[in-house]
C-alpha cells in the first residue's frame, strides 16, 4: 500500500515484520501511537533499546537477565539440586506462568535437528555437562518436545551424563 507519508509507511513496514504483525494491524499500531496523546511510542522505544542494549544470558543456564546470573539460578530459596533442561526461554516462562517448579532451569537452545544442520555444538549441552559436574544436581528434568529430534537431544545428553550420579528423567 502506499500511505501519504514515507515516515508513516516506514512504520507500518518496521511493525510488521513482528510475528503476527500483518499489515492491517501494523496500520492499527501506528495509528495509535500516532494519536496518542501521552509519551507512549517514546516510552516503548526506549524500553525496546534497554532492552537491545543491556539484556544478557544467564552464564550458568542460560536464560535471559539483567545481571550475569539470572533471578532465578541467584535466588537462594530455590531446589538448585534439580535442573529443569528446556529447548529455549519462552519454555522457562510457560513453566514458571504455572508456579509449580521450584527448581533452576538449562536452556538448551533447541535440539539436536541432523536435517535443521543443528549438531550438539550448536547447543548448550557441554555447558550442562559441566554445570552436572560442578553443581552435581540429583536429578535433571528433560522437558524437551516429544519429536524424534527431542529424543535424539535427551539420548545424547543421557549419554554424556551415564557416568555421572544424576538421575535423567523426562
Amino acid at each position: 500500500m502506499k500511505y501519504s507519508s514515507l515516515i508513516l509507511n516506514d512504520a507500518i513496514e518496521a511493525l510488521s515484520e513482528l510475528p503476527s504483525i500483518g499489515k492491517k494491524s501494523a496500520l492499527r499500531l501506528t495509528l495509535h501511537l500516532l494519536k496518542d496523546e501521552s509519551d507512549l511510542a517514546l516510552k516503548i522505544a526506549e524500553r525496546i533499546i534497554n532492552l537491545k542494549q543491556n539484556i544478557k544470558k544467564c552464564e550458568r543456564c542460560f536464560n535471559y537477565s539483567d545481571h550475569e546470573i539470572c533471578q532465578i539460578c541467584s535466588d537462594s530459596a530455590r531446589n538448585a539440586s534439580i535442573i529443569c533442561v528446556v529447548e529455549s526461554i519462552r519454555d522457562v516462562m510457560a513453566i514458571e506462568d504455572t508456579s509449580q517448579f521450584n527448581g533452576v532451569y538449562h536452556v538448551l537452545g533447541g535440539v539436536i535437528s541432523p536435517i535443521e544442520g543443528i549438531g550438539p555444538g550448536e547447543l548448550h549441552i557441554e555447558e550442562l555437562v559441566l554445570r552436572v559436574k560442578s553443581e552435581k544436581p540429583k536429578e535433571l528434568i528433560m522437558a524437551v518436545s516429544p519429536t524424534i529430534d527431542g529424543e535424539t537431544t535427551i539420548y545424547y545428553i543421557s549419554k554424556k551424563l551415564q557416568q555421572m550420579d544424576v538421575k535423567v528423567s523426562t
